[in-house]
């Protein structure tokens, strides 16, 4: 497993790091709330070439963006969902198994419904409140 401590002032860094480096397109990324998992996403989709504003999709599940090359980026949270009938309904696998980026908060909600080949990013919190990134 991969460990990287960051500040906020590094995050673009570690967010090119992660899309260099990750062998998988779909991110399932874990932590408590407040972690730091939207901020990190936000910077991921600008590497991505995502001029739009974004945003956390709590109330939508999803939100769509487009990067500079036209590809499609797809950002879920799924904190608020009760069962994974829900994202069912919202046709995740279809998601889940197009060739493109997909940034999953809260995966553990749909854990039965993931790829194998996902990566697990684990964000926490350090006492001097930068972060350590895991995958």
């Amino acid at each position: 497993m991969k460990k990287i401590s960051y500040t906020l002032a590094e995050i673009d860094a570690v967010a090119r790091q992660l899309l260099d480096e990750v062998p998988d397109k779909t991110l399932l990324f874990h932590g408590v709330m407040g972690a730091g998992k939207t901020t990190l996403i936000k910077s991921l989709a600008q590497q991505l070439g995502v001029r739009d504003m974004t945003s956390s999709p709590t109330f939508g599940l999803v939100n769509e963006y487009v990067g500079d090359n036209g590809c499609a980026v797809y950002h879920f949270d799924f904190y608020r969902i009760k069962d994974e009938t829900e994202a069912l309904d919202i046709g995740i696998e279809d998601y889940l198994y197009a060739d493109t980026w997909i940034f999953v908060e809260w995966p553990e909600k749909i854990e039965g419904l993931l790829p194998e080949e996902a990566v697990h990013i684990y964000i926490t919190e350090q006492p001097d409140g930068n972060r350590e990134l895991s995958f």
